[in-house]
């Protein structure tokens, strides 16, 4: 029996994602902290220099301590940015407000619909995206039906 065949007739197991972890400062984590919990986040863990946040659906993000420096390069081999969904482009847009007041620039140019990856005409997939200050990349995102009070 080839592999392929052994792996389909294998019993598939239920999976989701459980958390990730991101190395950062610890100067750092109150931008974490404020950011995530304008986003809707609760803090679930708070010490020895670490900050876990959990959402309403389950997974949790853990901003822990960075023991190496090195830079990021989102085209590089690795991870790029860290999505987080909202529920509705008027959200988004209240996230590039929130950031402007931080002075935290939007990348991208966005906020901004990006059509080609919207699944249907009718719907959009709405962003802003920005670096955090240890330059990791996140995105603000809205996926549904457009509404046509965003610009």
């Amino acid at each position: 029996m080839n592999a392929v065949i052994a792996h389909e007739e294998r019993t598939k197991m239920k999976s989701s994602l459980n958390h990730v972890q991101v190395n950062v400062k610890p100067e750092n984590l109150p931008f974490y902290a404020d950011l995530m919990k304008f986003l809707g986040w609760s803090t679930i863990y708070e010490a020895d220099g670490m900050l876990g946040v959990g959402a309403e659906s389950g997974p949790s993000l853990w901003f822990t301590p960075a023991t190496k420096s090195s830079g990021n390069d989102y085209d590089a081999a690795g991870a790029n940015h860290l999505g987080i969904g909202v529920a509705s482009q008027a959200d988004v847009d209240n996230a590039a407000k929130y950031l402007a007041e931080l002075t935290v620039e939007p990348l991208f140019g966005t906020p901004c619909h990006r059509p080609e990856f919207a699944s249907s005409e009718k719907d959009t997939y709405y962003q802003v995206m920005f670096e955090s200050p240890d330059r990791v990349l996140f995105e603000v995102v809205y996926t549904g039906p457009k509404s046509f009070s965003a610009p």
